[in-house]
Protein backbone atom coordinates (compact mmCIF):
# COMPACT_ATOMS: atom_id res chain seq x y z
CA UNK A 1 0.00 0.00 0.00
CA UNK A 2 1.43 3.67 -0.59
CA UNK A 3 2.09 5.85 2.00
CA UNK A 4 0.09 8.68 2.47
CA UNK A 5 1.74 12.19 2.68
CA UNK A 6 -0.08 13.40 5.86
CA UNK A 7 0.23 10.99 8.44
CA UNK A 8 -1.62 12.68 11.27
CA UNK A 9 -4.27 9.65 10.88
CA UNK A 10 -0.96 7.29 11.40
CA UNK A 11 -0.02 9.09 14.38
CA UNK A 12 -3.85 9.09 15.64
CA UNK A 13 -4.16 5.22 15.08
CA UNK A 14 -0.55 4.94 17.19
CA UNK A 15 -1.78 6.76 20.04
CA UNK A 16 -4.82 5.03 20.54
CA UNK A 17 -3.05 2.06 20.63
CA UNK A 18 -0.62 3.10 23.03
CA UNK A 19 -3.00 4.94 25.41
CA UNK A 20 -5.66 2.41 25.02
CA UNK A 21 -3.16 -0.50 26.23
CA UNK A 22 -1.87 0.71 29.42
CA UNK A 23 -5.79 1.74 30.83
CA UNK A 24 -7.26 -1.66 30.20
CA UNK A 25 -4.11 -3.25 31.14
CA UNK A 26 -4.42 -6.68 29.37
CA UNK A 27 -2.66 -9.12 30.29
CA UNK A 28 -0.96 -12.49 28.02
CA UNK A 29 -0.74 -12.53 24.27
CA UNK A 30 -4.40 -13.73 23.71
CA UNK A 31 -5.71 -10.43 25.06
CA UNK A 32 -3.95 -8.69 24.10
CA UNK A 33 -4.65 -9.57 19.90
CA UNK A 34 -8.34 -9.44 21.17
CA UNK A 35 -7.76 -5.97 21.93
CA UNK A 36 -5.96 -4.98 18.64
CA UNK A 37 -8.50 -6.41 17.13
CA UNK A 38 -11.21 -4.64 18.67
CA UNK A 39 -9.05 -1.06 18.10
CA UNK A 40 -8.83 -2.04 14.46
CA UNK A 41 -12.37 -2.56 14.12
CA UNK A 42 -13.30 0.95 15.81
CA UNK A 43 -11.02 2.85 13.57
CA UNK A 44 -12.09 1.55 10.78
CA UNK A 45 -15.83 1.55 11.35
CA UNK A 46 -15.53 5.14 13.28
CA UNK A 47 -14.22 6.61 10.35
CA UNK A 48 -16.68 5.18 7.75
CA UNK A 49 -19.34 6.83 10.14
CA UNK A 50 -17.45 10.04 10.44
CA UNK A 51 -17.79 9.88 6.48
CA UNK A 52 -21.65 9.39 6.77
CA UNK A 53 -22.27 12.06 9.44
CA UNK A 54 -20.21 14.73 6.80
CA UNK A 55 -22.14 13.53 3.61
CA UNK A 56 -25.67 14.03 6.23
CA UNK A 57 -24.18 17.56 7.16
CA UNK A 58 -23.90 18.45 3.30
CA UNK A 59 -26.77 21.31 2.07
CA UNK A 60 -30.24 19.56 1.66
CA UNK A 61 -30.53 20.13 -2.05
CA UNK A 62 -30.50 17.07 -3.78
CA UNK A 63 -28.42 17.76 -6.71
CA UNK A 64 -25.82 18.53 -3.87
CA UNK A 65 -26.60 15.48 -2.07
CA UNK A 66 -25.71 14.10 -4.92
CA UNK A 67 -22.40 15.68 -6.24
CA UNK A 68 -21.46 14.93 -2.68
CA UNK A 69 -21.75 11.25 -2.72
CA UNK A 70 -19.82 11.63 -6.44
CA UNK A 71 -16.69 12.42 -4.23
CA UNK A 72 -15.15 9.11 -4.20
CA UNK A 73 -15.42 9.14 -8.32
CA UNK A 74 -13.06 10.55 -9.99
CA UNK A 75 -10.77 11.15 -7.17
CA UNK A 76 -6.87 11.90 -7.15
CA UNK A 77 -4.74 8.53 -8.27
CA UNK A 78 -1.00 8.04 -7.37
CA UNK A 79 1.55 9.29 -9.83
CA UNK A 80 3.08 6.08 -11.48
CA UNK A 81 6.88 6.18 -12.27
CA UNK A 82 9.54 4.14 -13.81
CA UNK A 83 12.49 2.76 -12.07
CA UNK A 84 14.68 5.97 -12.19
CA UNK A 85 11.42 8.09 -11.61
CA UNK A 86 10.35 9.54 -15.15
CA UNK A 87 6.38 10.04 -14.76
CA UNK A 88 4.67 7.36 -16.37
CA UNK A 89 0.90 8.32 -15.33
CA UNK A 90 0.10 11.28 -13.54
CA UNK A 91 -3.75 13.47 -12.81
CA UNK A 92 -4.25 16.60 -13.95
CA UNK A 93 -7.21 19.25 -13.23
CA UNK A 94 -10.09 18.47 -15.57
CA UNK A 95 -13.72 20.04 -15.32
CA UNK A 96 -17.22 18.11 -15.56
CA UNK A 97 -19.86 20.18 -16.69
CA UNK A 98 -23.85 19.45 -15.32
CA UNK A 99 -26.84 20.46 -15.49
CA UNK A 100 -29.89 21.04 -13.12
CA UNK A 101 -32.86 21.34 -15.21
CA UNK A 102 -35.28 22.41 -13.14
CA UNK A 103 -33.38 25.38 -12.48
CA UNK A 104 -33.14 26.29 -16.72
CA UNK A 105 -35.91 28.74 -17.38
CA UNK A 106 -35.31 28.57 -21.21
CA UNK A 107 -34.08 25.33 -22.48
CA UNK A 108 -33.21 25.86 -26.08
CA UNK A 109 -30.95 29.42 -24.81
CA UNK A 110 -28.80 26.94 -22.68
CA UNK A 111 -28.69 24.68 -25.59
CA UNK A 112 -27.40 27.17 -28.25
CA UNK A 113 -24.97 28.15 -25.54
CA UNK A 114 -23.63 24.89 -25.23
CA UNK A 115 -23.24 23.59 -28.48
CA UNK A 116 -21.38 26.93 -29.39
CA UNK A 117 -18.35 26.22 -26.96
CA UNK A 118 -19.12 22.32 -27.73
CA UNK A 119 -20.35 21.43 -30.78
CA UNK A 120 -20.17 17.51 -29.71
CA UNK A 121 -23.09 18.49 -27.56
CA UNK A 122 -25.72 18.91 -30.41
CA UNK A 123 -27.26 15.61 -30.17
CA UNK A 124 -30.86 14.11 -29.35
CA UNK A 125 -29.62 12.67 -25.82
CA UNK A 126 -28.30 15.93 -24.86
CA UNK A 127 -31.22 18.38 -25.27
CA UNK A 128 -33.15 15.53 -24.21
CA UNK A 129 -31.81 15.93 -20.44
CA UNK A 130 -31.97 19.49 -20.50
CA UNK A 131 -35.89 19.67 -21.11
CA UNK A 132 -36.17 16.69 -18.69
CA UNK A 133 -37.46 17.43 -15.01
CA UNK A 134 -34.41 16.02 -13.50
CA UNK A 135 -32.58 17.46 -10.29
CA UNK A 136 -29.23 16.72 -11.97
CA UNK A 137 -27.95 15.29 -15.11
CA UNK A 138 -24.00 15.01 -16.30
CA UNK A 139 -23.53 16.48 -19.93
CA UNK A 140 -19.63 16.14 -20.34
CA UNK A 141 -17.41 14.22 -17.88
CA UNK A 142 -14.04 16.00 -19.24
CA UNK A 143 -13.58 19.41 -20.35
CA UNK A 144 -10.45 21.75 -20.94
CA UNK A 145 -9.99 24.79 -18.70
CA UNK A 146 -10.65 26.85 -21.75
CA UNK A 147 -13.87 25.30 -22.63
CA UNK A 148 -15.00 25.70 -18.91
CA UNK A 149 -13.87 29.67 -19.32
CA UNK A 150 -16.17 30.06 -22.45
CA UNK A 151 -18.96 28.30 -20.78
CA UNK A 152 -18.66 30.47 -17.74
CA UNK A 153 -18.80 33.48 -19.66
CA UNK A 154 -22.04 32.98 -20.82
CA UNK A 155 -23.77 32.85 -17.93
CA UNK A 156 -26.23 30.25 -18.67
CA UNK A 157 -28.78 29.24 -15.41
CA UNK A 158 -28.69 25.84 -14.19
CA UNK A 159 -25.16 25.13 -15.96
CA UNK A 160 -22.13 23.98 -13.31
CA UNK A 161 -18.83 22.82 -13.17
CA UNK A 162 -17.70 20.08 -10.78
CA UNK A 163 -13.83 20.01 -10.19
CA UNK A 164 -12.37 16.85 -11.29
CA UNK A 165 -8.91 14.56 -12.27
CA UNK A 166 -7.96 13.29 -15.49
CA UNK A 167 -5.88 10.78 -15.81
CA UNK A 168 -2.51 12.09 -18.47
CA UNK A 169 0.30 9.94 -19.66
CA UNK A 170 3.12 12.01 -20.95
CA UNK A 171 5.00 9.03 -23.20
CA UNK A 172 1.44 8.18 -24.64
CA UNK A 173 1.44 4.73 -26.64
CA UNK A 174 5.04 4.41 -25.48
CA UNK A 175 4.38 1.98 -22.39
CA UNK A 176 0.31 1.75 -22.52
CA UNK A 177 -0.16 -2.18 -22.35
CA UNK A 178 1.71 -2.31 -18.52
CA UNK A 179 -0.18 1.53 -17.57
CA UNK A 180 -3.35 0.14 -18.80
CA UNK A 181 -6.64 2.54 -18.81
CA UNK A 182 -8.95 4.32 -16.66
CA UNK A 183 -12.76 5.51 -16.91
CA UNK A 184 -14.23 8.51 -16.81
CA UNK A 185 -14.44 8.28 -13.41
CA UNK A 186 -10.41 8.02 -12.81
CA UNK A 187 -10.98 4.25 -11.59
CA UNK A 188 -8.23 1.49 -13.32
CA UNK A 189 -9.79 -0.70 -16.20
CA UNK A 190 -6.25 -2.51 -17.31
CA UNK A 191 -2.94 -2.84 -16.97
CA UNK A 192 -1.23 -1.37 -13.73
CA UNK A 193 -3.71 0.90 -12.76
CA UNK A 194 -6.02 -1.44 -12.11
CA UNK A 195 -3.60 -3.40 -10.13
CA UNK A 196 -3.79 -0.29 -8.27
CA UNK A 197 -6.74 0.12 -7.85
CA UNK A 198 -7.59 -3.80 -6.33
CA UNK A 199 -4.47 -3.65 -4.33
CA UNK A 200 -5.03 -0.34 -2.03
CA UNK A 201 -6.57 2.77 -3.85
CA UNK A 202 -10.15 2.01 -3.77
CA UNK A 203 -10.15 0.73 0.03
CA UNK A 204 -8.63 3.99 0.62
CA UNK A 205 -11.09 6.08 -1.51
CA UNK A 206 -13.99 4.18 -0.05
CA UNK A 207 -12.52 5.53 3.55
CA UNK A 208 -12.16 9.01 2.16
CA UNK A 209 -8.14 8.85 2.89
CA UNK A 210 -7.09 10.32 -0.64
CA UNK A 211 -9.48 13.30 -0.73
CA UNK A 212 -6.53 16.31 -0.97
CA UNK A 213 -4.11 14.17 0.28
CA UNK A 214 -0.81 13.67 -1.81
CA UNK A 215 0.13 10.09 -2.00
CA UNK A 216 3.71 8.71 -2.70
CA UNK A 217 4.26 7.54 -6.49
CA UNK A 218 4.15 3.82 -7.58
CA UNK A 219 7.26 2.77 -8.68
CA UNK A 220 7.71 0.44 -11.39
CA UNK A 221 10.27 -1.99 -12.74
CA UNK A 222 9.91 -0.75 -15.94
CA UNK A 223 12.80 1.68 -17.59
CA UNK A 224 10.95 3.83 -19.73
CA UNK A 225 14.40 4.18 -21.69
CA UNK A 226 14.22 0.82 -22.77
CA UNK A 227 11.05 0.36 -22.94
CA UNK A 228 11.32 3.45 -25.68
CA UNK A 229 14.08 1.67 -27.38
CA UNK A 230 12.56 -2.08 -27.92
CA UNK A 231 8.99 -0.09 -29.10
CA UNK A 232 11.10 1.77 -31.65
CA UNK A 233 13.23 -1.20 -33.07
CA UNK A 234 10.03 -3.35 -32.70
CA UNK A 235 7.88 -0.86 -35.18
CA UNK A 236 10.38 -0.87 -37.63
CA UNK A 237 10.76 -4.30 -38.11
CA UNK A 238 7.02 -4.57 -38.09
CA UNK A 239 6.96 -2.20 -40.92
CA UNK A 240 9.98 -3.77 -42.65
CA UNK A 241 9.22 -7.10 -42.32
CA UNK A 242 4.80 -6.05 -43.21
CA UNK A 243 4.44 -8.01 -39.81
CA UNK A 244 0.79 -7.95 -38.62
CA UNK A 245 2.01 -7.49 -34.72
CA UNK A 246 5.24 -7.48 -33.06
CA UNK A 247 6.06 -8.32 -29.61
CA UNK A 248 8.74 -7.94 -27.11
CA UNK A 249 10.06 -8.57 -23.19
CA UNK A 250 13.40 -7.52 -21.63
CA UNK A 251 13.66 -9.29 -18.01
CA UNK A 252 15.96 -9.02 -15.41
CA UNK A 253 17.11 -12.63 -15.51
CA UNK A 254 18.00 -12.96 -11.79
CA UNK A 255 15.42 -10.74 -10.29
CA UNK A 256 12.43 -11.70 -12.80
CA UNK A 257 11.46 -7.64 -13.27
CA UNK A 258 10.03 -6.73 -16.01
CA UNK A 259 12.35 -4.24 -17.91
CA UNK A 260 10.41 -3.25 -20.89
CA UNK A 261 6.88 -4.91 -22.13
CA UNK A 262 5.65 -4.10 -25.69
CA UNK A 263 2.72 -5.11 -27.75
CA UNK A 264 2.00 -4.06 -30.94
CA UNK A 265 -0.15 -2.43 -32.29
CA UNK A 266 -0.70 -0.81 -29.00
CA UNK A 267 -3.29 2.39 -28.07
CA UNK A 268 -2.56 5.51 -26.43
CA UNK A 269 -4.27 5.36 -22.96
CA UNK A 270 -5.03 9.16 -23.62
CA UNK A 271 -7.66 8.13 -25.85
CA UNK A 272 -9.09 5.50 -24.03
CA UNK A 273 -11.58 4.26 -27.23
CA UNK A 274 -8.76 2.91 -28.66
CA UNK A 275 -7.71 0.13 -26.14
CA UNK A 276 -11.28 -1.49 -26.69
CA UNK A 277 -9.98 -2.09 -30.72
CA UNK A 278 -9.30 -6.00 -30.76
CA UNK A 279 -6.05 -5.72 -33.07
CA UNK A 280 -4.56 -3.50 -29.97
CA UNK A 281 -4.81 -6.11 -27.31
CA UNK A 282 -2.28 -7.48 -25.06
CA UNK A 283 -0.50 -10.06 -26.97
CA UNK A 284 2.38 -10.67 -24.47
CA UNK A 285 0.26 -11.28 -21.29
CA UNK A 286 -3.37 -11.62 -22.71
CA UNK A 287 -2.41 -14.40 -25.63
CA UNK A 288 -1.29 -17.50 -26.24
CA UNK A 289 0.77 -19.16 -28.69
CA UNK A 290 2.70 -22.01 -30.23
CA UNK A 291 6.06 -20.88 -29.36
CA UNK A 292 7.95 -23.12 -31.73
CA UNK A 293 11.47 -24.13 -31.70
CA UNK A 294 12.46 -21.91 -28.90
CA UNK A 295 10.66 -24.67 -26.64
CA UNK A 296 13.68 -26.80 -27.38
CA UNK A 297 15.74 -25.34 -24.90
CA UNK A 298 13.59 -26.43 -22.58
CA UNK A 299 13.23 -29.99 -23.81
CA UNK A 300 16.63 -30.09 -23.83
CA UNK A 301 17.08 -28.85 -20.33
CA UNK A 302 14.59 -31.32 -18.70
CA UNK A 303 16.13 -34.31 -20.46
CA UNK A 304 19.60 -33.40 -19.58
CA UNK A 305 18.49 -32.61 -15.26
CA UNK A 306 16.47 -35.80 -15.87
CA UNK A 307 19.79 -37.74 -16.24
CA UNK A 308 18.53 -39.57 -18.92
CA UNK A 309 20.57 -37.85 -21.15
CA UNK A 310 24.20 -36.27 -21.46
CA UNK A 311 25.77 -33.45 -23.36
CA UNK A 312 27.98 -36.08 -25.30
CA UNK A 313 25.04 -38.41 -26.44
CA UNK A 314 23.88 -38.55 -29.82
CA UNK A 315 20.64 -39.07 -31.89
CA UNK A 316 19.78 -41.01 -35.15
CA UNK A 317 18.06 -37.85 -37.62
CA UNK A 318 18.16 -39.39 -40.85
CA UNK A 319 14.76 -40.45 -41.10
CA UNK A 320 11.37 -38.83 -40.39
CA UNK A 321 9.53 -39.91 -37.41
CA UNK A 322 6.16 -41.55 -38.35
CA UNK A 323 3.05 -41.81 -35.75
CA UNK A 324 -0.65 -41.81 -35.88
CA UNK A 325 -0.58 -41.22 -39.79
CA UNK A 326 1.61 -37.86 -39.24
CA UNK A 327 5.40 -37.41 -40.34
CA UNK A 328 7.53 -34.91 -38.46
CA UNK A 329 10.65 -34.10 -39.85
CA UNK A 330 13.35 -31.52 -40.10
CA UNK A 331 12.86 -28.09 -41.65
CA UNK A 332 16.88 -28.26 -42.95
CA UNK A 333 17.30 -31.60 -42.19
CA UNK A 334 21.34 -32.80 -41.85
CA UNK A 335 20.21 -36.28 -42.51
CA UNK A 336 22.78 -38.20 -40.02
CA UNK A 337 23.44 -39.07 -35.88
CA UNK A 338 23.96 -35.57 -34.49
CA UNK A 339 25.40 -34.73 -31.07
CA UNK A 340 23.04 -32.64 -28.08
CA UNK A 341 24.88 -29.45 -29.58
CA UNK A 342 23.67 -30.38 -32.70
CA UNK A 343 20.32 -30.59 -32.13
CA UNK A 344 19.82 -27.60 -30.72
CA UNK A 345 22.26 -25.79 -33.01
CA UNK A 346 20.51 -27.22 -36.11
CA UNK A 347 17.16 -27.28 -34.71
CA UNK A 348 16.60 -30.60 -34.98
CA UNK A 349 12.55 -31.71 -34.59
CA UNK A 350 14.02 -35.24 -35.27
CA UNK A 351 16.72 -35.29 -32.35
CA UNK A 352 14.76 -33.36 -29.70
CA UNK A 353 11.71 -35.77 -29.67
CA UNK A 354 14.28 -38.27 -29.03
CA UNK A 355 15.40 -36.38 -26.52
CA UNK A 356 12.26 -35.98 -24.79
CA UNK A 357 11.14 -39.62 -25.67
CA UNK A 358 14.56 -40.92 -23.13
CA UNK A 359 12.88 -38.61 -20.67
CA UNK A 360 9.20 -39.74 -21.19
CA UNK A 361 6.23 -38.21 -21.22
CA UNK A 362 5.72 -37.79 -17.32
CA UNK A 363 8.84 -36.41 -17.24
CA UNK A 364 7.78 -34.02 -19.74
CA UNK A 365 4.66 -33.06 -17.94
CA UNK A 366 6.09 -32.50 -14.42
CA UNK A 367 9.19 -30.31 -15.73
CA UNK A 368 6.74 -27.90 -18.03
CA UNK A 369 4.63 -27.53 -14.77
CA UNK A 370 7.56 -26.83 -12.30
CA UNK A 371 9.23 -24.17 -15.27
CA UNK A 372 4.99 -22.55 -14.78
CA UNK A 373 4.32 -23.55 -18.61
CA UNK A 374 0.93 -25.41 -17.89
CA UNK A 375 -0.59 -23.12 -15.20
CA UNK A 376 -1.71 -19.49 -15.45
CA UNK A 377 1.12 -17.12 -15.00
CA UNK A 378 0.90 -15.15 -11.68
CA UNK A 379 2.10 -12.02 -11.77
CA UNK A 380 0.15 -8.28 -10.61
CA UNK A 381 -0.91 -7.72 -14.24
CA UNK A 382 -4.66 -8.20 -14.59
CA UNK A 383 -6.10 -10.36 -17.50
CA UNK A 384 -3.26 -12.73 -17.39
CA UNK A 385 -4.07 -16.14 -20.01
CA UNK A 386 -4.21 -19.62 -19.18
CA UNK A 387 -1.84 -21.79 -21.06
CA UNK A 388 -3.75 -23.90 -24.12
CA UNK A 389 -2.86 -27.24 -22.92
CA UNK A 390 -3.41 -30.12 -25.07
CA UNK A 391 -7.26 -31.91 -24.92
CA UNK A 392 -4.91 -35.43 -24.39
CA UNK A 393 -1.15 -35.51 -23.99
CA UNK A 394 -0.68 -38.67 -25.56
CA UNK A 395 2.79 -39.69 -27.19
CA UNK A 396 2.23 -37.78 -30.32
CA UNK A 397 0.83 -34.56 -28.03
CA UNK A 398 4.33 -34.92 -26.33
CA UNK A 399 6.21 -34.99 -29.40
CA UNK A 400 4.92 -31.79 -30.89
CA UNK A 401 5.09 -30.19 -27.22
CA UNK A 402 8.84 -30.96 -27.26
CA UNK A 403 9.79 -28.59 -29.79
CA UNK A 404 6.98 -25.82 -29.87
CA UNK A 405 3.82 -27.00 -31.05
CA UNK A 406 0.93 -28.21 -29.55
CA UNK A 407 1.33 -25.87 -26.18
CA UNK A 408 0.01 -22.40 -26.45
CA UNK A 409 1.64 -20.12 -23.91
CA UNK A 410 1.58 -16.59 -23.24
CA UNK A 411 5.22 -14.76 -24.63
CA UNK A 412 6.02 -13.57 -20.79
CA UNK A 413 5.45 -17.18 -19.63
CA UNK A 414 8.09 -18.10 -22.32
CA UNK A 415 10.29 -15.62 -21.46
CA UNK A 416 9.98 -15.87 -17.01
CA UNK A 417 10.44 -19.85 -18.29
CA UNK A 418 13.99 -18.97 -20.49
CA UNK A 419 15.27 -16.78 -17.80
CA UNK A 420 14.83 -19.92 -15.70
CA UNK A 421 17.19 -21.80 -18.14
CA UNK A 422 20.40 -19.40 -18.27
CA UNK A 423 20.09 -17.89 -14.51
CA UNK A 424 21.52 -20.93 -12.97
CA UNK A 425 17.84 -22.89 -12.81
CA UNK A 426 16.07 -20.86 -10.50
CA UNK A 427 12.75 -19.68 -11.69
CA UNK A 428 11.06 -16.83 -10.24
CA UNK A 429 7.78 -15.39 -10.81
CA UNK A 430 7.46 -11.84 -13.34
CA UNK A 431 6.97 -8.82 -11.24
CA UNK A 432 6.46 -5.42 -12.65
CA UNK A 433 7.23 -3.66 -9.44
CA UNK A 434 11.10 -3.51 -8.58
CA UNK A 435 12.23 -6.34 -6.80
CA UNK A 436 16.10 -6.99 -4.66
CA UNK A 437 18.31 -9.91 -5.53
CA UNK A 438 17.60 -10.85 -1.97
CA UNK A 439 13.76 -10.57 -2.80
CA UNK A 440 13.68 -12.55 -5.64
CA UNK A 441 15.91 -15.49 -3.88
CA UNK A 442 13.52 -16.26 -1.56
CA UNK A 443 11.21 -16.62 -3.55
CA UNK A 444 12.68 -18.29 -5.90
CA UNK A 445 12.29 -22.35 -6.73
CA UNK A 446 15.58 -24.29 -8.24
CA UNK A 447 13.98 -26.19 -11.10
CA UNK A 448 16.73 -27.24 -12.89
CA UNK A 449 20.63 -27.62 -11.31
CA UNK A 450 23.38 -24.95 -11.84
CA UNK A 451 25.21 -27.22 -13.96
CA UNK A 452 22.43 -28.08 -16.82
CA UNK A 453 21.50 -23.78 -16.53
CA UNK A 454 25.72 -23.49 -17.13
CA UNK A 455 25.53 -26.21 -20.39
CA UNK A 456 22.29 -24.67 -21.59
CA UNK A 457 24.24 -20.92 -21.90
CA UNK A 458 27.03 -22.94 -23.98
CA UNK A 459 24.25 -23.88 -26.03
CA UNK A 460 22.64 -20.87 -26.49
CA UNK A 461 26.06 -19.12 -27.24
CA UNK A 462 27.00 -21.80 -29.86
CA UNK A 463 23.84 -20.66 -31.90
CA UNK A 464 24.48 -17.39 -32.24
CA UNK A 465 28.22 -18.25 -32.74
CA UNK A 466 27.39 -20.78 -35.29
CA UNK A 467 23.91 -21.56 -35.91
CA UNK A 468 20.52 -19.18 -36.37
CA UNK A 469 21.58 -17.22 -34.49
CA UNK A 470 24.25 -15.56 -35.69
CA UNK A 471 22.81 -12.19 -36.99
CA UNK A 472 22.21 -11.84 -33.50
CA UNK A 473 25.64 -10.84 -32.46
CA UNK A 474 26.55 -7.87 -30.97
CA UNK A 475 30.50 -7.27 -30.24
CA UNK A 476 31.23 -7.30 -27.01
CA UNK A 477 28.05 -8.47 -25.20
CA UNK A 478 28.44 -11.95 -25.55
CA UNK A 479 24.65 -12.53 -26.83
CA UNK A 480 23.13 -16.13 -27.21
CA UNK A 481 19.84 -17.70 -28.03
CA UNK A 482 17.62 -19.70 -29.79
CA UNK A 483 15.49 -19.32 -32.81
CA UNK A 484 11.50 -20.66 -33.38
CA UNK A 485 9.34 -20.39 -36.30
CA UNK A 486 6.25 -21.63 -35.69
CA UNK A 487 3.70 -22.52 -38.27
CA UNK A 488 0.41 -20.77 -37.52
CA UNK A 489 -2.88 -22.73 -37.27
CA UNK A 490 -5.58 -21.76 -40.22
CA UNK A 491 -8.52 -23.66 -39.70
CA UNK A 492 -7.25 -26.78 -37.94
CA UNK A 493 -4.48 -26.82 -39.89
CA UNK A 494 -0.69 -25.51 -39.86
CA UNK A 495 0.03 -23.53 -42.52
CA UNK A 496 3.51 -23.38 -44.31
CA UNK A 497 4.95 -19.77 -45.13
CA UNK A 498 2.47 -18.51 -42.22
CA UNK A 499 5.08 -17.97 -39.63
CA UNK A 500 5.06 -16.61 -35.36
CA UNK A 501 8.79 -15.68 -35.74
CA UNK A 502 10.25 -15.73 -32.14
CA UNK A 503 14.23 -15.19 -30.93
CA UNK A 504 14.59 -15.93 -27.14
CA UNK A 505 17.81 -14.58 -26.11
CA UNK A 506 20.11 -13.49 -23.09
CA UNK A 507 23.32 -11.38 -22.40
CA UNK A 508 26.25 -11.05 -21.32
CA UNK A 509 25.34 -15.22 -21.74
CA UNK A 510 28.62 -16.16 -19.72
CA UNK A 511 26.76 -14.47 -16.33
CA UNK A 512 23.40 -13.42 -17.67
CA UNK A 513 21.74 -10.50 -16.53
CA UNK A 514 18.74 -9.65 -18.94
CA UNK A 515 16.48 -11.72 -21.23
CA UNK A 516 15.33 -10.51 -24.34
CA UNK A 517 12.17 -12.22 -26.07
CA UNK A 518 11.57 -10.94 -29.38
CA UNK A 519 8.40 -12.59 -31.67
CA UNK A 520 6.89 -11.33 -34.82
CA UNK A 521 3.32 -12.16 -36.26
CA UNK A 522 3.35 -13.29 -39.54
CA UNK A 523 6.75 -11.32 -41.16
CA UNK A 524 7.27 -11.24 -44.68
CA UNK A 525 10.31 -12.52 -46.75
CA UNK A 526 11.66 -8.76 -48.10
CA UNK A 527 14.06 -8.45 -51.27
CA UNK A 528 17.29 -10.27 -50.78
CA UNK A 529 16.04 -13.03 -48.25
CA UNK A 530 15.84 -16.84 -49.41
CA UNK A 531 13.27 -17.21 -46.44
CA UNK A 532 10.42 -15.77 -43.64
CA UNK A 533 12.43 -17.75 -40.99
CA UNK A 534 12.99 -16.26 -37.50
CA UNK A 535 16.87 -15.98 -38.80
CA UNK A 536 15.98 -13.50 -41.04
CA UNK A 537 14.12 -11.31 -39.17
CA UNK A 538 13.09 -11.62 -35.14
CA UNK A 539 17.18 -12.62 -34.99
CA UNK A 540 18.55 -9.22 -36.64
CA UNK A 541 15.40 -7.08 -34.75
CA UNK A 542 17.27 -8.40 -31.48
CA UNK A 543 20.95 -7.68 -32.18
CA UNK A 544 19.63 -4.04 -33.25
CA UNK A 545 17.44 -4.01 -29.32
CA UNK A 546 20.57 -5.52 -27.65
CA UNK A 547 22.86 -2.71 -29.29
CA UNK A 548 20.76 -0.25 -28.01
CA UNK A 549 19.61 -1.16 -24.62
CA UNK A 550 22.96 -2.52 -23.20
CA UNK A 551 24.54 0.63 -22.17
CA UNK A 552 21.49 1.63 -21.08
CA UNK A 553 21.18 -0.61 -18.62
CA UNK A 554 25.02 -0.51 -17.08
CA UNK A 555 26.18 -3.73 -19.44
CA UNK A 556 29.89 -3.37 -19.65
CA UNK A 557 30.95 -4.51 -23.20
CA UNK A 558 33.92 -7.54 -23.09
CA UNK A 559 36.12 -7.70 -25.99
CA UNK A 560 38.52 -9.91 -24.29
CA UNK A 561 39.56 -12.25 -27.18
CA UNK A 562 38.41 -15.05 -24.53
CA UNK A 563 34.93 -14.07 -24.32
CA UNK A 564 33.72 -15.65 -26.99
CA UNK A 565 32.80 -19.08 -25.15
CA UNK A 566 31.72 -20.18 -21.98
CA UNK A 567 33.50 -23.38 -20.48
CA UNK A 568 31.28 -26.28 -19.92
CA UNK A 569 32.52 -30.12 -18.25
CA UNK A 570 31.64 -32.53 -21.21
CA UNK A 571 32.32 -35.26 -17.92
CA UNK A 572 29.85 -37.98 -16.72
CA UNK A 573 26.98 -36.02 -14.41
CA UNK A 574 25.46 -38.80 -12.39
Amino acid sequence: MAKIADSSFLRRTSSIKKHGTSAIRLRGPGRSRIFFAMTIFVLVYGAIAGRLILLGLQDGDPAKRFLAAQNTVAQARPDIVDRNGEILATDIKSAALYAEPRKIPDKDEVFDGLISVLPELDNPTIKRRLESNALFTWLKREISVEQRQAIHALGLPGVGFRQSNKRFYPGGQTVSHILGTVNVDNQGLSGMEKYVDQAWLKDLQELGFTQDRMMEPVELSVDLRVQHAVRDELRRSMEYYKAKAAMGVVLKADTGEVIAMISLPDFDPNNRQQALEKERMNRVTGGVFEMGSIFKGITVAMALDSGTVKLEDSFDATKPIRVARQKIDDYHGKRRVLSVPEVFIYSSNIGTIKMMQKAGVPAQQEFLKKIGLTQKMKTEMPGVARPLLPPKWNELAAMTISFGHGLGVTPLQMAVAGATLVNGGKYIEPTFLPRTKEQADELATQVISPETSEILRYLNRENVLRGSGRRAAVPGYDVGGKTGTAQKVVNGRYVEGLYLNSFMSAFPMSDPEYLVLITLDEPQKVEGQHYATAGWNAVPTTASIIRRIAPMLGVVPDFADDAETIPVSYQNRN
